[in-house]
């Protein structure tokens, strides 16, 4: 009987290490799995500086990302040729239909910039504000050394320069942040243009996605355009400085980014998640805030295979690591509001 015991003892043991490492191989299989899933995704080019980063942190190359530009994005995910879009504009009625149930949830912040290229004009030195700015783009401010700019910037070299604006030719989540700031600050510019990705522009040249837009700026003497602020850093343009409604002339830092995200409630969160952050009222809490800043959006589809990848992927990305990984790149950790909105409609994705 001790012997037949000890057996049976052995036995079970045995059988028992081999159900868990059976149990083990099946679990690291279905890790591997997971972290082996690739995530395309397509869109904002706002984002690929920030994305970029986020892809060296996380899970190696399991996520992949084309700065296509929102309207791009949008297209995509409508299309399902990616698993996930971006977009520094929320999306139309239109365009939600189109998407056949997508969740739009903010996951970065970070602003919108004019630059410049002026000879004898040093980076930061140039005040603009928004009625100049709206001016420009209409096409009636049209030189360097206009009275409108010239009072602005008393003893400033101003040169007897054509002014040359340059703007996004494609379906740009910049473009609906700059004209929804024009519209804010112009009426003019608000009736004749309007607020959209993409509009019929009065005045200037334009270039595809934000390098394109860079790259015209940086190598033309005259020309302002406007870019994401992380695309100043990367090819060493001209910041103007520009009035907020609190008579601050500022520039796109962490600190007067989040100073315009203190907009943002969360009871004012609608559950669509859209939500606007430009020109902030003239008050001592937004004084120092920066009038261009934008959140900016990742669209998911509601119903996915790859939902488990998605959500994961997503709710890392609002975590202290991913936010403050692009701190350098001028994008400003989100406010705890925006994350718990953000949150919770992540919650709604399911496969």
């Amino acid at each position: 009987m001790p012997r037949n015991g000890n057996l049976a003892r052995v036995t079970l043991a045995l059988a028992a290490a081999a159900l868990l490492g059976a149990l083990a191989v099946t679990s690291a299989t279905a890790a591997n799995t997971r972290s082996n899933a690739t995530l395309k995704g397509a869109g904002s080019s706002l984002m690929a500086p920030a994305v970029a980063v986020w892809q060296t942190l996380y899970r190696g190359d399991s996520v992949q990302y084309s700065g296509i530009g929102s309207g791009g994005g949008i297209k995509a995910i409508q299309a399902r040729t990616v698993d996930f879009g971006a977009s520094d504009a929320p999306l139309t009625k239109s365009q939600g239909e189109g998407c056949h149930g997508c969740v739009q949830i903010p996951w970065a912040l970070s602003a919108t910039s004019p630059v410049v290229n002026v000879p004898g004009v040093a980076a930061h030195q140039l005040k603009l504000t928004g009625p100049v700015l709206a001016g420009i783009y209409l096409g009636k401010i049209t030189n360097w050394n206009d009275p409108a700019i010239k009072k602005l910037n008393p003893g400033l070299g101003l040169p007897n320069l054509k002014i040359t604006p340059v703007h996004r030719s494609d379906g740009s989540g910049d473009t609906y942040v700059f004209t929804n700031y024009l519209s804010k600050v112009s009426h003019t510019w608000k009736t004749k243009v309007g607020n959209a990705m993409t509009v019929s522009w009065p005045a200037g040249v334009g270039g595809n996605k934000n390098n394109g837009v860079a790259a015209i700026v940086g190598s033309t003497p005259g020309t302002i355009g406007y870019v994401s602020v992380a695309y100043t850093i990367a090819n060493h343009l001209k910041l103007a400085r520009l009035k907020n409604a609190s008579g601050k002339y500022v520039l796109p830092t962490l600190g007067s980014i989040e100073a315009a995200a203190q907009l943002v409630k969360g009871q004012m969160i609608p559950a669509n998640n859209k939500i606007s952050i430009t020109d902030p009222p003239a008050s001592k809490k937004y004084r120092v805030a920066y009038p261009l800043a934008t959140f900016t959006y990742v669209i998911v589809p509601q119903q996915t295979p790859k939902a488990a990848e998605l959500k994961a992927f997503v709710k890392w990305a609002l975590g202290a690591q991913a936010q403050g990984s692009i701190k350098r790149l001028v994008f400003a950790p989100l406010p705890a509001a925006v994350v718990k909105a953000a949150k919770k409609s992540l919650g709604t994705i399911h496969s």
